[in-house]
């Protein structure tokens, strides 16, 4: 993973780079084709880690090995699934424009296999479609692909073999091509999470490959919360998040709390100046990316998630009957001579599930979302928090926001409800 200084050495280097470079241009000369970077520029992945590199003969070499992993995605749920370099999504690949990459490709699935580089112009034959462009990778043997990257933007890897049970069973990775030189707005803090959703049974340990509508997992970088882990800036700092959708069937439309942000990539490329709006919400369609920019201008603990309302829930059951509503008394009382502890569940909403903390099926989290500073926060599956702290050491996580003294809703007083002609009975 790479440290702080390695991040501010290399924004150096491609300062001094970007300059040289220019040179010739100046004086009236030629200038030379472009040198391959020696450093990364620095996107982070929240739960993740950055694939590794080498510089041979002037060109960047990978090493990719797709594999069967156990993976944890939160505490209480641990499944076998298919990834890469041991995790799921598979380790994030950074480049520079222009750039000539060789990646290599080791097979130790049970099954052949490929990779397609989602989004990025290359020669045909390195497309990695099986069949169509490329034999399939047999289990076992290690393939080479080498091309150029010429587009800078946020781009995706997964298989093109077997897609429905390689990729639901967790193989795939964000690929990130940052531009040389010039011809984009700097940010402070950059961040990489792919988006995707699961089908895992409670009590079972391994995904569903053949599921099209039930999901019951949701994950940003393969976790759910409370295990997704925090986004952290510096008060005032310009902050990009770049999102990737590899879900199997759904769309995701992302909502932050607090900001205003703008598109400002996508798997096409760097998105003009002129064709960009603000929101807080951005759409990310299944086998697309997004990247959206903002100013973290106000401190505090702010949500990000999923605004489809089932997939902020873990584990949640989807054909259960509908209780809401319906008179159950009595009906505890009965049923409980027959099964001792027994509780109906639902007759006035979902709130309190959480609080109950009822046993479950091993292996399992149903419901299951996180204690905040205020009380239980019921959220689970594609949410997590963007913490914005002023004077910070690190990026870390902070812990809970110290709220101001009168900046936390609270209770109104009958003083202030009379003054105010409020009649709440």
């Amino acid at each position: 993973m790479l440290t702080r200084r390695q991040i501010l050495t290399s924004a150096a280097l491609a300062g001094t780079v970007s300059l040289l470079k220019n040179v010739p241009a100046m004086l009236g000369e030629e200038a030379p084709a472009p040198q391959p970077s020696t450093q990364s520029a620095g996107v982070y992945t929240p739960n993740g880690v950055t694939l590794p590199w080498k510089l041979s003969g002037g060109v960047k070499v990978f090493h990719l090995i797709a594999e069967e992993i156990e993976h944890e995605f939160a505490p209480g749920l641990r499944c076998r699934c298919w990834g890469y370099n041991g995790r799921t999504p598979g380790p994030t690949i950074e480049a520079i424009a222009g750039d000539r990459l060789r990646i290599y490709m080791t097979n130790h699935l049970p099954e052949a296999t490929t990779t397609h580089w989602h989004g990025i112009r290359i020669p045909n034959g390195m497309d990695g479609v099986n069949g169509l462009t490329q034999p399939a990778i047999p289990v076992g043997q290690t393939f080479r692909y080498e091309f150029d990257v010429p587009d800078p933007g946020t781009f995706m890897y997964h298989p093109h073999l077997d897609e429905m049970t390689q990729q639901s069973m967790g193989m795939m990775g964000m690929f990130i091509v940052h531009p040389r030189g010039e011809g984009v707005q700097k940010v402070d803090r950059d961040y990489a999470i792919m988006l995707s959703e699961w089908r895992i049974d409670p009590g079972t340990s391994r995904p569903v490959t053949t599921e099209m509508t039930d999901f019951n997992i949701l994950t940003m970088n393969s976790k759910v919360y409370p295990a997704t882990q925090p986004l952290v800036a510096q008060l005032g700092e310009r902050v990009r998040i770049r999102f990737g959708n590899l879900s199997a069937m759904e769309h995701h439309p992302i909502h932050l709390h607090g900001f205003q942000m703008v598109v400002t990539q996508t798997d096409g490329g760097i998105v003009p100046q002129s064709a960009r709006y603000p929101g807080n919400t951005v759409l990310v369609p299944v086998g697309s990316t997004r990247a959206v920019e903002f100013v973290a201008d106000a401190p505090g603990d702010w949500p990000m998630h999923c605004h489809m309302t089932h997939h902020t829930m873990n584990q949640m059951g989807h054909n259960v009957p509908n209780m809401l509503g319906v008179n159950t008394s009595g009906v505890d009382d009965k049923a409980a001579r027959l099964l001792p502890g027994y509780m109906t569940m639902g007759s006035s909403g979902m709130a309190d599930m959480n609080d109950m903390q009822m046993q479950t099926l091993p292996n399992s989290i149903p419901m299951r979302g996180a204690k905040g500073q205020f009380g239980f926060i019921d959220m689970g599956g594609m949410f997590t928090i963007l913490k914005v702290r002023d004077k910070i050491q690190n990026y870390d996580d902070p812990g809970d926001y110290n709220f101001p003294t009168g900046t936390v809703a609270e209770r109104a007083t009958a003083e202030e409800l009379k003054r105010d002609g409020i009649e709440a009975t």
